[in-house]
């Protein structure tokens, strides 16, 4: 086997100083829970993961969890060879065992399964992976850094897998010109020469290594503690974890620094990578903690005047110079004129669901059995023969042949005869996708029409957020629709998108239900026939179409074109004011849609809130 590769030292990485700091502390004490690293493609991520992994004790492993692993591949499964040649039941390890002592890297966590991803954080968060299935029971030992990173434009982690996270870092590109260049530099040092460059860093490299092999967490006073939970209660971190973290990662900084007891400096220096992503906020709001407001309820926590520091210190002293600095440190004839509207505040809007269509399951974010998902079982099966369960098949071999009389003994009949075949069955919430048309035209700038219609856009993404539906944005104004975004994962951009949409011009109304359908029956023969959720979002005024063509009748018979393909669809009429049109009200009908005003899209909030408070739903 060849020797791997040269890695890029850790410490030659230019900037990034709160990764840095961040992937440090788990090192010290990994009870911290793992580092999830957030930031756009070409900050680094893979390279600070590969980097800290070289800098552990022992030839510590470095373990890449592939986005199409199965979950057989990741917790281990039933080694097919011993069951085929002898009949045994014996377990082959996964990549959880593999990482033991090590890191365990996925890149993108976010467009990972939900069930690959609460498997993994549970046994990030015990140490021991537990098998129980096809036959196996194991438990074995995995202890492991665990480094996720992410790009927020593909898709949010849901808010539980993401408080799983010790710490959070975003990581950006760097903006100073002399830094990137320094970064540039370093980079074709290494390209050019890589085992002259590790030469060169090998003196900051090891003396790293020796200071994460040595530290220990420090201890952490009861003082202190209480100080760490009325600043996390202060700040809103809904979470007890992020009481745990911010003194697990202080006791860590502290003992990597050389000192024996943790102090309130520590926790000012910790606090914003334990609890940014941690903040009692909306999906939609940015994530961060803002230095002022950390300082200020740290000073209220512990009582001391405001903007007094603790003076760094303790029975090991500090190191004269920080090599790893603190966070945050670098720190239309007579339609009205085209505007930009702000959004009112988005509200929770009434279920809005797919129907239940033959062989499939009603709703949204609904269990669907099908080729992926968690493995759930398997059968017999009943006529032309699915995805193939390989360990249940081969363990009914293996069965079959001991029953026969056939261990040990050689012959020339198949391994799997057809009655060992069994069907795997694989369950997955799948999510849906919801195809929002808006209506940008300058009748939606009339009577705040426009402000009224992106508050409840912003809602039903809002809503698709939560159920982790996907999203794809249609716009319509002066003379043609644009597909503003396709189907993605992302709300936020989809909110960046709606943020930014002028109003005014005519309304092509037709156009903009056409885009919106061609859209959506596209995206629904991708996603196998499951069918998207159509939301149109206007007051029905009509007053542009294909030339030659009466624009109202046009856009009646566009909505008839969606009644035919069978479409769920919802009209969001946005006409308010004392005269009404009723024209939305007839596209629904024509559309066979679902109507609602403004006002009954989020009617029953008060109600669905009372509901929840007291345990009824």
């Amino acid at each position: 086997m060849s020797p791997a590769p040269p890695q890029f030292p850790f410490a030659a990485v230019v900037g990034q100083d709160d990764a840095k700091l961040a992937l440090c502390l788990a090192a010290v004490d990994p009870a911290i829970g793992g580092v999830l690293l957030r930031g756009a493609k070409g900050s680094a991520k893979t390279t600070l993961a590969r980097g800290i992994a070289a800098l552990l004790a022992g030839e510590a492993p470095f373990v890449e969890l592939p986005l199409g692993a199965t979950e057989d591949r990741l917790i281990g499964s039933l080694d097919l060879a011993a069951a085929l040649t002898g009949g045994e039941v014996r377990f082959r390890p996964g990549l959880l065992a593999s990482a033991h002592g090590g890191v365990l890297y996925v890149d993108e966590v976010n467009l990972l399964a939900d069930h690959l991803v609460d498997v993994l954080l549970d046994v990030a968060a015990t140490g021991v992976n537990r098998v129980e299935r096809e036959g196996v029971a194991r438990a074995h030992e995995s202890r492991f850094l665990l480094v996720g990173s992410m790009n927020p434009e593909e898709g949010e982690l849901r808010p539980q897998l993401l408080d799983r996270f010790g710490l959070a870092v975003e990581v950006g590109a760097e903006t100073d010109p002399g830094r990137r260049a320094e970064a540039v530099r370093r980079r074709l040092a290494f390209d050019a020469d890589p085992e002259a460059f590790t030469r060169a860093w090998a003196e900051p490299q090891d003396d790293l290594a020796r200071r994460l092999e040595t530290a220990r967490p420090a201890r952490c006073r009861a003082e202190l503690t209480a100080a760490v939970s009325a600043l996390c209660a202060g700040l809103g971190a809904e979470s007890l974890r992020a009481d745990l973290v911010t003194c697990r990662a202080a006791a860590a900084l502290a003992g990597l620094e050389g000192r024996d007891e943790a102090t309130v400096d520590d926790v000012r220096r910790v606090a914003p990578l334990a609890l940014a992503h941690r903040r009692r906020r909306q999906p939609f709001e940015q994530p961060g903690l803002d230095r002022q407001e950390l300082d200020h309820a740290l000073d209220e926590a512990t009582g001391r005047p405001e903007g007094q520091e603790e003076h760094r210190g303790g029975a090991g002293g500090a190191p004269e110079e920080d090599p790893l600095p603190r966070p945050g440190d670098e720190g239309a004839g007579s339609e009205p004129p085209e505007r930009t509207a702000a959004a009112d505040p988005p509200t929770r809007v009434v279920p809005l669901s797919v129907p239940r269509s033959e062989g499939s399951a009603g709703g949204r974010r609904s269990p669907v059995e099908g080729t992926k998902g968690r493995l759930v079982g398997d059968r017999e099966p009943d006529g032309p023969v699915g995805p193939v369960a390989v360990a249940a098949t081969v363990r009914a071999a293996g069965a079959r042949r001991a029953s026969a009389g056939e261990r040990g003994r050689s012959g020339t009949g198949p391994l799997v005869e057809a009655g060992d075949l069994r069907e795997a069955l694989r369950e997955a919430k799948a999510p849906n996708l919801v195809v929002l048309a808006v209506d940008a035209s300058g009748s939606m700038g009339a009577e705040r029409r426009m402000e009224a219609a992106k508050g409840a856009v912003l809602s039903l993404l809002l809503d698709a957020y939560q159920r982790r539906d996907r999203v794809a944005l249609v716009t319509f104004r002066g003379e043609a629709a644009e597909v503003a975004l396709r189907p993605t994962s992302s709300v936020e951009v989809a909110r960046a998108r709606l943020a930014a949409l002028p109003t005014g011009g005519r309304t092509p109304l037709a156009a903009g239900i056409g885009a919106a359908l061609d859209l959506a029956v596209g995206a629904g023969r991708q996603a196998g026939g499951r069918r998207p959720l159509l939301v149109v979002v206007s007051d029905g005024r009509a007053t542009a179409g294909p030339p030659g063509t009466d624009p109202l009748g046009a856009a009646r018979e566009a909505a008839a074109a969606v009644r035919r393909q069978g479409l769920p669809s919802v009209v969001v009429d946005a006409d308010q004011g004392a005269t009404r049109l009723g024209l939305a009200a007839e596209l629904a009908e024509a559309m066979g849609a679902r109507h609602l005003t403004l006002a009954e899209l989020s009617a029953g909030t008060l109600a669905e809130a009372v509901r929840e408070v007291g345990g009824l739903r």
